[in-house]
């Protein structure tokens, strides 16, 4: 579904991302981790088409990403704040989303009865504006309308973070229910390591831009790669 050729990105004499060849399959649930500055974020962004690279192609259903507009139709992602309209309200943000993806007010409804607890309808349906909620509400606002559409594709960067134990287990179940049972290939970083290879079949390690490591999960990883870390 996703497939890397040649990708690299540098930034003058620093270079943040090397990847010579990488193919994530459909239905594939993978998870990316590595230290702050490893190329996480900069891996998803060239997914999303929102750098340029250097040099090199990422291609989505044969199609490449900076050359096709395509992949936009069935790819859900929220990397950070920035992808929010934080003076519109959750309930008005929703809405938007919503008709983008030719969704009425009662498939949104249906759409957030059925994601697991992790949405509450206190959140999904307030009136305040975005840029006064929580670190922990404005990401669960973001991933809630990067699934919206049913998406093929999701992509998460570090979804876990700011959110209270409550919503980080809700959110597990319900990434693995859509990547189990709707066969959507799930993309996600995080610097929590039970959370990744709890949700994630595949792990890919970055390190100074490089793949160091790509297996699949099993039930040693953990302790693998806290090893790794801890060297």
């Amino acid at each position: 579904m996703i497939k890397v050729e040649g990708i690299r990105k540098q930034y003058n004499t620093v270079v943040a991302l090397d990847i010579t060849a990488m193919e994530i399959l459909p239905g594939e649930s993978f998870g990316l981790i590595g230290n702050n500055g490893a190329g996480k974020t900069t891996f998803f962004r060239l997914i999303l088409d929102l750098i340029e690279p250097t040099q090199g192609l990422i291609f989505s259903k044969q199609s490449p990403v900076s050359q096709s507009e395509s992949w936009k139709n069935y790819t859900g992602s929220y990397l950070d704040e920035g992808f929010l309209i934080d003076y519109l309200s959750p309930v008005e943000y929703f809405d938007f989303i919503g008709y983008l993806h030719g969704m009425d007010a009662e498939s949104i409804d249906h759409f957030f009865n059925h994601l697991d607890g992790f949405a509450t309808e206190e959140l999904w349906k307030n009136r305040k504006p975005i840029r006064t909620l929580s670190k922990g509400n404005k990401s669960k606002v973001g991933i809630m309308a990067a699934l919206m559409g049913n998406p093929e594709i999701v992509i998460l960067d570090e979804p876990f973070a700011h959110l209270d134990p409550s919503s980080q287990i809700s959110l597990k179940k319900l990434l693995k229910r859509i990547s189990t049972e709707q066969q959507v290939t799930l993309l996600v970083s995080s610097h929590d390591l039970a959370h990744v290879t709890e949700v994630c079949n595949r792990i890919v390690l970055l390190e100074s831009g490089l793949v160091i490591r790509d297996f699949a999960t099993t039930p040693d990883t953990l302790r693998e790669l806290e090893a790794y870390f801890t060297r």
